[in-house]
């Protein structure tokens, strides 16, 4: 079970069982893993994305990538990772789905922020 233990305390004030505690937690990390897999195939689509991600050497708001590969595990309701461009790679902290079309993930050192990545360059505007 993932929830930590004032999580699980709080769960039980509120009237869940044990049981009804484990269900949810099951359903969190399904959730978490599914998230996982969708985005591992929005990163291991062919061409490039695009992000907002904050970039020093840049002049412009929108950022063109090309991905090498990411890689992703998933632990109930973590998800964390590589993401690995062409020529650099940073830690994933953390991701979410926003569309079949658009994606934002934590990333960790030496980005460290949420960067929304999608595969058509209009759609971070």
């Amino acid at each position: 079970m993932h929830f930590d233990q004032r999580t699980q305390a709080a769960l039980r004030d509120v009237g869940l069982t044990t049981e009804e505690i484990r269900t949810a937690s099951d359903a969190v990390a399904d959730a978490v893993e599914r998230d996982a897999e969708k985005l591992r195939s929005f990163f291991g689509g062919e061409g490039a994305v695009y992000s907002d991600m904050e970039m020093a050497h840049s002049a412009t708001e929108i950022q063109e990538h090309k991905v090498e590969f990411i890689d992703l595990f998933t632990h109930g309701s973590d998800l964390r990772g590589y993401l690995r461009f062409d020529s650099w790679g940073v830690p994933v902290e953390g991701g979410r789905v926003l569309s079949d079309e658009k994606v934002e993930l934590s990333l960790g050192p030496t980005v460290d922020a949420r960067v929304r990545f999608a595969r058509d360059p209009d759609l971070l505007r």
